[in-house]
């Protein structure tokens, strides 16, 4: 892995209208909790917002889930009780995530306003 590289691990959940996407914390919480319902879902999902991928399957861009979208989908919206849901219905995908900090083309050298004087 380079470095900035993140590793990232998420539910993806093919629905009927769209694809619903819950990211974790990590494999071994979740795995955890799939066997004992006793650990909390705080300690399994990266957070309780729930993203769908317009179609587009387990990659495509993401967008925060509606109440609407839901309901449609889960008969609820109720967020705790869709992510529970998804984690026990989904498919564990992990997936490489770059950060990038900072200056990506360190051959410019330093970017700044008196670089460009006297041009």
């Amino acid at each position: 892995m380079a470095r900035g590289d993140v590793n990232r691990v998420k539910i993806h959940y093919p629905g009927q209208d769209e694809d619903f996407i819950v990211f974790l914390d990590s494999v071994e919480d979740y795995q955890k909790w799939r066997s004992d319902k006793s650990v909390p879902l705080a300690h399994v999902v990266a957070s309780f917002k729930i993203f769908i991928t317009q179609n587009r399957g387990a990659q495509g861009m993401l967008e925060g889930a509606s109440h609407s979208q839901l309901e449609n989908e889960f008969g609820t919206s109720n967020e705790d009780e869709v992510v529970k849901q998804i984690l026990e219905k989904g498919n564990l995908q992990e997936f490489e995530m770059s950060e990038r900090h900072g200056n990506t083309n360190d051959s410019n050298g330093p970017l700044s306003n008196s670089s460009f004087v006297g041009r």
